[in-house]
């Protein structure tokens, strides 16, 4: 009997119990759903965290105060925050004499203040900050202006408000450019209006109050200095050149600040110079190892399907004792009844693999609708792979039933009731 024939066979003998096959189908049917859904979601979060780590600027070094690799009082970036960055540091680094393959660097210093306008106050995150800040960290204003150099220079008391941030001090009904507000009881002139940038790897930029680094320093946090009386920084970004030149760069600033800081060995800087692809390579990792662990998770239920599979093929053979006996005393060979019952149980698969398809795309769009910010994206990998383990373990579990019938003796078949 050929191929063509044990197929038609086999489909009859599903047919012969709709039911029955439908619920043995159910196990599969999950399974290759659940896979498909978590695999989806899990490329969609790889790809959302991508994009937010991009969108925080073009070929960036972040520079931090803080030695994050440091383990002698903790775990690796547990240890206390100890400020290390000044405005010298910053003007060494934007030195092209000392870094030549550093386009720009911003600084920032970020610190909780209370923030009031009329009977409305709030505590919000204020970060003080140049007027390169926007072109390193890709940020633009929707309304407005943002701090410039003379509003740096003469210490205005000026703020550019993130979107909620805006939404929460003014409302939905009232302008708030040209508004007065007040941070930590000083007052300060909205001038404008972040675009809307969402939450990202280090946090979102759409709830905070930006004014000039001078006014941060001297008004709202004149307290934030080191030793030597100059002022703190919170972290300093930088751009490179290109991103091939990352390493490199990060290098140049490393030998700069060792130097600025009488450091003689690597493992007592009192700074951390982190690469932006660094990042994007680290949390593509945890993503990618999370969204196999949730796949594996997700297969289990492809097995409990697969033993359902089994389970309903005995039953099938017991069924179909006296069947089997006739075919083989009037020709049928072992190794026709074996196709027959391994094609039975790999149908029972395939239909099961290809509504479960169906379903977890389904699944994958209900959850990207649910998350604005997500979209999670179904692959022809996810695909292929749930659809060739449910092939697999309709194969697998197909074999002792398969070849229990292929191996009855057709006297014995004949005489069975």
């Amino acid at each position: 009997m050929n191929i063509v024939e044990s197929i038609r066979v086999a489909m009859r003998g599903l047919a012969a119990n709709k039911l029955r096959a439908v619920l043995t189908m159910l196990g599969i049917i999950i399974g290759v759903g659940a896979v498909i859904t978590l695999l989806s979601v899990g490329q969609g979060v790889e790809n959302l965290i991508r994009e937010q780590l991009q969108g925080a600027g073009t070929n960036l070094l972040f520079v931090v105060p803080v030695n994050v690799n440091d383990s002698a009082s903790g775990p690796p970036g547990m240890r206390s925050f100890e400020p290390s960055l000044t405005s010298g540091d910053l003007q060494a680094i934007n030195d092209p004499f000392n870094v030549p393959l550093v386009i720009k660097a911003a600084p920032e210093v970020n610190t909780t203040a209370n923030v009031v306008y009329q009977r409305n106050t709030l505590g919000l995150q204020v970060s003080g900050v140049t007027y390169d800040y926007q072109d390193v960290r890709n940020s633009r204003v929707a309304e407005g202006s943002f701090i410039s150099d003379q509003d740096v220079a003469a210490r205005s008391r000026v703020a550019v408000l993130g979107v909620r941030a805006m939404e929460r001090l003014f409302g939905a009904d009232e302008y708030p450019i040209g508004r007065t507000i007040k941070i930590n009881n000083l007052p300060f002139e909205v001038i404008g209006i972040m675009e809307e940038k969402g939450g990202g790897a280090f946090g979102s930029e759409d709830d905070l109050i930006f004014v000039p680094l001078t006014t941060m320093q001297e008004r709202l946090t004149p307290d934030l200095r080191n030793s030597r009386g100059e002022p703190l920084l919170s972290v300093i970004y930088t751009q490179v050149v290109a991103e091939e030149q990352m390493d490199e760069a990060r290098q140049q600033i490393e030998e700069v600040l060792r130097q600025r800081h009488n450091i003689q060995f690597r493992g007592d800087d009192d700074f951390t110079v982190i690469n932006q692809a660094d990042l994007v390579a680290i949390f593509g990792q945890i993503t990618g190892v999370i969204t196999l662990f949730l796949g594996a998770i997700a297969a289990i239920s492809l097995l409990v399907g697969g033993i359902g599979i089994m389970n309903i093929m005995l039953v099938s053979v017991t069924e179909r004792t006296r069947e089997i006996g006739i075919r083989k005393a009037v020709g049928a060979r072992r190794r026709d009844i074996l196709l027959q019952f391994l094609i039975e149980a790999m149908v029972l698969s395939l239909i099961g693999g290809l509504i479960g398809i169906l379903l977890g795309w389904g699944g994958a769009l209900l959850i990207s609708s649910l998350q604005n910010d997500l979209t999670a994206v179904v692959t022809a990998q996810s695909v292929l792979l749930a659809t060739g383990f449910s092939l697999a373990v309709g194969l697998f579990f197909g074999i002792y039933p398969a070849t229990r019938a292929a191996g009855l003796h057709p006297i014995e078949a004949l005489r069975y009731e």
